[in-house]
Formats: structure tokens, sequence, C-alpha cells
């Protein structure tokens, strides 16, 4: 048997290069392309807008954080985590192409905790109603055709 000898390495001529991608505000998210960012469907300061989860968002936040940690497919006891449940709310925004950044749901979060978790949860809520009544669309359509 005969050795095959190795040269040496070739040298490195140039460095690895880093592609940085921002999403320019106003622009689709991923999984929204060609769809404008939109506003929550409620303000910040809407609790009343929907009374049970107003309730539960004053009285127990911890809980109400929960269900929206279970809601989105997360362990219930995410929000037992620190910054959990600014991860998560920065999902929903990514997630429904809603408008805003990290800082702001850094700050609905560090100082309306209870307004920011009952705004989660009726956006929440409003998007599945959302996919329900798409659901019953296309069932209809195809029962038609």
């Amino acid at each position: 048997m005969s050795k095959k000898e190795v040269g040496p390495a070739p040298a490195v001529t140039a460095q690895p290069k880093i592609i940085i991608t921002t999403k320019v505000p106003g622009t689709a998210a991923a999984g929204t392309a060609g769809q404008p960012s939109v506003s929550w469907q409620t303000g910040l300061t809407d609790c009343c807008a929907d009374t049970k989860i107003c309730l539960c968002g004053g009285f127990c936040p911890c809980v109400l954080a929960c269900q929206l940690a279970e809601q989105n497919g997360e362990c219930f006891c995410l929000p037992l985590l620190d910054g959990s449940m600014l991860a998560l709310r920065t999902g929903m925004r990514a997630r429904y192409n809603i408008q805003g950044s990290v800082c702001s749901d850094w700050v609905a979060l560090s100082f309306c905790t209870a307004c920011a978790l009952c705004q989660m949860a009726r956006e929440m809520k409003h998007q599945r109603a959302k996919a329900s009544e798409i659901q019953y669309l296309k069932q209809s359509a195809r029962e038609l055709c």
C-alpha cells in the first residue's frame, strides 16, 4: 500500500461574510408576505372590551399568563421564567403581523402588565375566531363544489 502525501492546506484569503437582515417597519413579517402590518385589535387600555378577560387579568394575571402560554402552544408554566412573556408577546406580534417593537412590548409588560396580558388575550381570542370563520368558509365552499 502506498501512502498519499497531503500538501499544505490552502491559505485563507478572506474572512467569512456576515449577512444581517432586519425587518423594515411597515413590511411583512415571516409567513405574511405581501400583507401590511396591522394594529392590535384592541388598545392596551381597552380592558373592559371583554369583561371575563378583564376580571381574570385584573385579579389573577398569573392565571391569564399561563392560559396565554398554553394557547400559544407553550408549556403553561412558561410565564414563571423571566422574560418569557416578552418573548410571547413579541412572538404574537410577529405571527399576526402586528405593528410594534420589542421595546414597546417591554414597556407595556413592565408598566402595564395586567393591561398587556388582557390585550394579548383579546388578540388571541380575535385571531382564533377569525381562524374558525375562515375554516367554516372553506368547509362551506367545499360543500358547494
